[in-house]
C-alpha cells in the first residue's frame, strides 16, 4: 500500500513513507508484558527476554522519542526525496 499511494501522490510533491517499529515503550505493551507474564506463567522479565526482545539482535524496547524521530526526519525537507520505502526501527528483527 506504501508504494503504491507513493506512486498516486508523487506528482503532488508528497512522500509516503512506513515505519515500522518493533515493540515500543507504551501503557500498552507495558499493559502486555504483565498478561503475557500470567498467560505464560513466567516474570515480566522472562517475557521481555523471550518472548519480546529474543529475536532482536538489539535487546530494549524501542523508545516512542525514536520512532518519533524518525517520523520527524521522513516530514522534513531532508527527506523529501524518500517515498515508497518501509523503514525499520525493529532493533535487528528483519536482519536475521
Amino acid at each position: 500500500m506504501t508504494k503504491s499511494v507513493a506512486l498516486e501522490v508523487a506528482e503532488h510533491g508528497i512522500t509516503v513513507n512506513a515505519i515500522c517499529p518493533a515493540y515500543v515503550r507504551t501503557a500498552l505493551v507495558e499493559s502486555q508484558i504483565a498478561s503475557q507474564a500470567q498467560a505464560h506463567h513466567i516474570s515480566e522479565d522472562e517475557v521481555m527476554d523471550q518472548i519480546m526482545l529474543g529475536p532482536a539482535a538489539i535487546k530494549h524496547l524501542v523508545e516512542p522519542e525514536e520512532v518519533a524521530d524518525l517520523a520527524l526526519y521522513l516530514v522534513s525537507d531532508r527527506a523529501r526525496s524518500m517515498t515508497g520505502a518501509a523503514h525499520m526501527i525493529d532493533l535487528g528483527w528483519t536482519a536475521h
